[in-house]
């Protein structure tokens, strides 16, 4: 390293650190809730900063996260505390975690769990305080307000109890199994209710591909035959169900692309599928059938 350089690092570790706070005004601090079936949303304005907010998706728990309108956290690492307010004597900050911090407009992201206790904290009248440091030393915080949170916390609870029991990336590609034969079971007609109810409340999921399979039990023609009549089960049953049968896609391929060794029985059975993969892209021109895996797929 050239001289120059090291005096360069010398200046800069000998200059005082800076701390630099984010924080809306008391008597300007507010919470609002917005969402629908698909995605709810508890988030406070940080003057100068962007916002904090609390997100839950449909099918999953809320996590808090950042939202920055300038590139105000360098990237690294910062603390997450649900630390005691000033009017609070006595009371000590909870220390949360280490939290990761990205570059872009979202820099910090909470865990699940995480989530849970800066909103339990904040109901007990605590703030949620993200702490950077940088590798200079200067340090710069990030705090909401618990003011006013308990009514627009029920509003949020209120918003949870319509979101629907999945998202999209959860069921995108689904398995229904069949546990003999080629009849769907219980379990297969209900995973397929919640699939529908997606699909309902989201018509912008226009396109089904079904993919029948089988284990390696028969031979192949008797394979080849079961894996399709499973997929026509599944097939007819969306049908049934009010899905147009232009918007699905059927495909089978017998006992070529198994999830696992056909070496035991309950191997086999997570073969015995069909495999369902969702998609808001229509086919702009007809593309070769593929399998799973990219090889060409059997489709008679």
């Amino acid at each position: 390293m050239h001289q120059p350089t090291f005096a360069l690092l010398g200046l800069l570790l000998s200059l005082p650190a800076t701390a630099l706070t984010f924080q809306t005004r008391l008597e300007k601090a507010q919470w609002q809730v917005e969402g629908d079936q698909f995605e709810c949303r508890l988030s406070q304005p940080v003057a100068d900063f962007g916002s904090g907010e609390f997100v839950r998706k449909a099918g999953e728990q809320a996590i808090f996260r950042l939202s920055a309108s300038e590139r105000l956290l360098g990237q690294g690492q910062a603390t997450l505390l649900a630390a005691a307010a000033p009017w609070q004597p006595g009371r000590g900050d909870i220390n949360l975690g280490a939290v990761k911090v990205q570059l872009g407009s979202t820099p910090l992201a909470t865990s699940e769990t995480q989530a849970a206790r800066l909103l339990t904290g904040l109901l007990e009248g605590r703030s949620p305080l993200v702490r950077h440091q940088s590798w200079q030393g200067d340090r710069t915080e990030v705090r909401l307000l618990p003011t006013h949170f308990a009514k627009a916390y029920a509003e949020f609870a209120s918003c949870n109890t319509k979101l629907l029991p999945v998202n999209f990336e959860q069921i995108k590609r689904s398995q229904i199994g069949f546990a003999d034969g080629v009849a769907l079971d219980d379990l297969g007609q209900a995973k397929l209710d919640i699939i529908l109810d997606y699909l309902k409340a989201d018509p912008t999921v226009n396109r089904i591909q079904l993919d029948g399979h089988s284990d390696n039990s028969g031979n192949r023609l008797l394979n080849r035959d079961q894996s399709r009549r499973r997929a026509m089960a599944v097939f007819e049953y969306l049908k049934a169900k009010g899905i147009a049968e232009e918007q699905i896609t059927l495909r089978f391929h017998g006992e070529r692309y198994p999830l696992v060794p056909n070496n035991s029985a309950s191997n086999r059975a997570k073969n015995r599928r069909v495999t369902i993969t969702l998609s808001r892209e229509p086919a702009a021109e007809e593309a070769p059938a593929t399998a799973p895996n990219g090889e060409p797929a059997a489709t008679s």
